[in-house]
């Protein structure tokens, strides 16, 4: 099938999107085109914004437009607990719940060597380094239980059993294999609740 050249272009950009297709990227494409120019303008105007405002959190390493970040700065969180997570969209659902009142420390991945990304690439070292905090009791490992999730779990649990620190998974409320993402705020909740000590 024959597209205009920017047409074209701009399907193939849509197509780099996670989980786009090429038929999707074609109904998104003729959607855009569609739409007014103004709307267009405030579209790419919000996309360049996001991308020039919003970094990670010196502390947590979770997204954020403030460093540090909302959470990091409220001071009605619990100090005693860091809920360890992959990344932000893990923030995000937990915080759905309103069941953790602590803080959070953002791994931004998981190890995968089949991926090229080893511990280095993540933000352990800086988790190790806030660990021995003396306010904090417990360091909650919210990572998925997949391959990569169960090999990052017990890189972190190595380095941090020596500290002298509670250290707990959430329990397997989430079927094998899902995404925190993905899961409804019950099931996560019950996670919560459920978590054993490693």
């Amino acid at each position: 099938m024959y597209f205009t050249p920017p047409l074209a272009r701009l399907i193939e950009e849509f197509q780099k999107f996670p989980g786009v297709g090429p038929k999707s990227a074609q109904r998104m494409a003729f959607y855009v085109l569609n739409m007014k120019a103004e709307d267009v303008a405030k579209l790419s105007e919000t996309i360049v914004q996001a991308k020039e405002k919003v970094k990670h959190c010196s502390r947590c390493f979770h997204l954020s437009a403030d460093d540090p970040c909302e959470i990091c700065v409220n001071d009605r969180r619990d100090p005693s607990t860091i809920c360890v997570v992959a990344d932000s969209r893990d923030v995000v659902a937990l915080e759905k719940t309103r069941e953790y009142r602590g803080y959070y420390h953002v791994l931004n991945g998981l190890i995968s060597p089949l991926e090229g990304r080893g511990p280095e690439q993540l933000t352990v070292r800086e988790l190790v380094n806030r660990a021995p905090d003396e306010r904090v009791k417990e360091v909650i490992l919210a990572i998925n239980p997949t391959i990569e999730g169960d090999a990052t779990v017990l890189y972190i649990s190595r380095l941090l059993k020596p500290l002298d620190v509670k250290l707990s998974r959430i329990a397997f409320g989430l079927p094998v294999g899902a995404d925190l993402e993905y899961a409804d705020e019950i099931t996560l909740t019950r996670a919560l609740e459920g978590r054993r000590e490693i």
